[in-house]
């Protein structure tokens, strides 16, 4: 005996609903309308739709951190502006990670999380002095 299949009916009153929906949130959709590379300061800027533009260091990029200044500079706008690709290192980018800071995947994240926690400044040196003249950090404590 064959299994039977659910079948599900979403009615035009439905379907209507949801591209009135659609029509009433695009003009808020995180939507690239230019992109560019800028080499004085080796960031990819990108437009938005709202009139907001992010300007994105490229050696945080995933893909992009060892592009040279041309592969760089060929950058396209996918789909309805949802995407960046970049043809000769084949990296696509989604717009609205971007906007939320993520620029890699998950490995990538973590190493850039590293990195930027093994920063060494003049202030975190006089934080971390401070922090010893209290005492340091108190010892953890072993689990019962």
């Amino acid at each position: 005996m064959r299994g039977t299949k659910a079948r599900i009916l979403t009615t035009d009153a439905e379907i209507d609903a949801a591209i009135s929906l659609a029509n009433l949130r695009e003009p808020y959709r995180p939507k690239a309308v230019a992109v560019a590379y800028r080499p004085e300061d080796d960031v990819i800027v990108i437009k938005l739709a709202t009139g907001v533009e992010l300007a994105i260091p490229r050696r945080l990029l995933q893909g992009l951190e060892n592009a040279t200044t041309d592969q760089a500079a060929q950058v396209e706008i996918w789909g309805p502006g949802s995407s960046l690709h970049w043809e000769s290192l084949d990296v696509d980018h989604y717009i609205p990670s971007l906007i939320e800071g993520v620029f890699g995947n998950r490995r990538w994240m973590s190493a850039l999380g590293k990195r930027g926690g093994a920063v060494r400044s003049a202030a975190k040196t006089r934080a971390a002095r401070k922090n010893g003249r209290k005492g340091g950090r108190p010892r953890k404590r072993a689990a019962a």
